[in-house]
């Protein structure tokens, strides 16, 4: 009888064991999702749309559309009597809720004039490189920041935005070289995205990728962005280094005709597993 109870209470256990390894099974630990990062470079056109507006909501609500982690702005005011006092980089920054630095490129009717980032991550550093031009050109800057977008389970990236010369081919290059120079370690991970003002056949396009991957290139069958109405020439970039750090995982030029002259362009980047 004694034999007999033991191997009663040992077939009653047997399903609970195996329930208990099914939940032990469904409750294994499932494996992280990819880190991913939204890329925005974006011509804002000083504030203001197509139909002559300064509408800053407007603006905020295309960043918002596509939820981006990073932005680079480009023709951004801080007080100038155009755009009414406006500090452009911080209204944009609090109607998105991302974090901004603004690089003065140059003095511009009683305030500044230049690049800003948008970040959803803490800026760990932020700088301004300032571009060489030649007297009569504009000035132009890169605004660079450094932030940690996965914390201590990823990489550190450096993001820069920048905006080139509209007014010499010979000045684009020259500035390509000084971002080239301002940027040497070819082995951080590094976004360099805005306005460059140069086609792929120009040499100051080729001296970006001399140290660059063009994102929408790579991609394939790159868009143009530029006039906002109706595009016709692609002048908007997001480049990425080195050479195997991202996957890239789209590359949209967002249709939007009104808030600015030229289009936004979104990029999905990745790390490799």
């Amino acid at each position: 009888m004694k034999h007999l109870r033991l191997l009663l209470v040992a077939a009653l256990l047997l399903p609970l064991a195996a329930g208990c390894r099914s939940r032990s099974t469904a409750q294994a630990v499932l494996p992280d999702p990819p880190k991913q990062l939204r890329v925005l470079t974006y011509n804002i056109h000083h504030g203001e749309g197509m139909d002559q507006r300064f509408d800053y909501e407007r603006l905020a609500a295309v960043i918002r559309s596509v939820d981006p982690d990073l932005v680079a702005l480009q023709e951004v005011d801080r007080a100038t009597g155009r755009s009414s006092g406006i500090d452009q980089a911080a209204v944009l920054g609090q109607l998105t809720g991302m974090n901004h630095y603004f690089a003065e490129a140059m003095p511009y009717n009683g305030g500044s004039y230049g690049e800003a980032v948008l970040s959803r991550f803490p800026l760990d550093e932020a700088w301004t490189v300032n571009l060489s031009c030649d007297v009569g050109q504009e000035p132009r800057a890169v605004a660079a920041v450094r932030v940690q977008p996965w914390g201590d389970d990823g990489p550190d990236v450096v993001f820069a935005g920048t905006h080139l010369c509209h007014q010499s081919a010979a000045t684009r290059w020259q500035q390509a070289s000084e971002i080239n120079a301002a940027f040497p370690q070819v082995h951080q991970r590094t976004l360099l995205a805005g306005d460059f003002n140069f086609t792929t056949q120009e040499k100051g396009y080729n001296e970006i990728a001399r140290r660059w991957i063009d994102a929408a290139l790579i991609y394939g069958q790159p868009q143009p962005t530029i006039p906002a109405t109706s595009p016709r020439a692609r002048i908007d970039y997001v480049f990425t280094r080195p050479v195997g750090a991202w996957h890239i995982v789209e590359v949209r030029v967002i249709d939007e005709q009104v808030a600015s002259d030229h289009t936004p362009v979104l990029v999905v980047l990745e790390l490799p597993e």
